[in-house]
């Protein structure tokens, strides 16, 4: 037994640190607009920022079984088949991209105002303000949502296992499930209870840290 759980708890790493990866690389900049584009914001486009924020909703109305199914088609042709745990990666970063995107505006709007001000009426370019001001002073923000988000990818990654994603959740259904394997079932929860407990833990200290600079 405790090779195959080694072997899918690598699986399950493989496809969260990738899906984290590119949740960071498209919803940081999504957040980014979304907050710029807004009423008040350094760029204000009302239009353009009310069609980020409707794609952003839709990607997070659908669930995450439903989101699997639908972009089947997509994943087979990124990657050439839709099992195993490199095209699990591309629902679970579907899934993951607009909820870390509202979590980086959330962290954006608490800059406060008067610190962005300062920098733009001293002549500060735009995208200066953002990468030296507005990052910067969320950044304990934006860590906390990321956390947030890797565990929620976690527990994403057990339902891929249901359309054959591979990982923890793959096992747990088909030896634990499937087979009536009890022992898998309950090592695999305990696994994936673990793996979140240390990615929180560790995610927490990170903010405390940088909170106290």
């Amino acid at each position: 037994m405790w090779p195959s759980l080694w072997l899918a708890t690598l699986d399950t790493v493989y496809m969260v640190w990738w899906a984290s990866v590119f949740s960071v690389l498209v919803g940081l900049p999504l957040g980014v607009l979304l907050v710029a584009t807004d009423r008040g914001g350094l760029v204000p486009a009302p239009v353009v920022r009310a069609v980020l924020s409707g794609i952003v909703n839709i990607g997070r109305s659908l669930p995450f079984i439903v989101l699997m199914v639908a972009v089947l088609a997509l994943t087979r042709f990124l990657v050439g088949t839709t099992l195993g745990p490199t095209a699990a990666i591309v629902p679970l970063s579907i899934g993951a991209i607009p909820f870390f995107a509202r979590l980086v505006e959330t962290a954006l709007r608490e800059v406060d105002r008067e610190v962005v001000e300062a920098a733009h009426a001293m002549g500060t370019r735009k995208i200066t303000i953002v990468g030296k001001v507005m990052l910067p002073e969320a950044l304990p923000g934006l860590i906390a949502g990321l956390v947030m988000t890797v565990v929620t990818l976690i527990s994403y990654s057990a339902m891929a296992g249901a359309i054959g994603g591979g990982g923890l959740g793959d096992l747990a259904i088909r030896e634990g499930y499937q087979r009536f394997n009890d022992h898998y079932l309950w090592a695999t929860v305990i696994l994936l209870i673990v793996v979140v407990q240390v990615v929180q833990s560790l995610g927490d200290l990170w903010v405390r840290r940088l909170a106290r600079r």
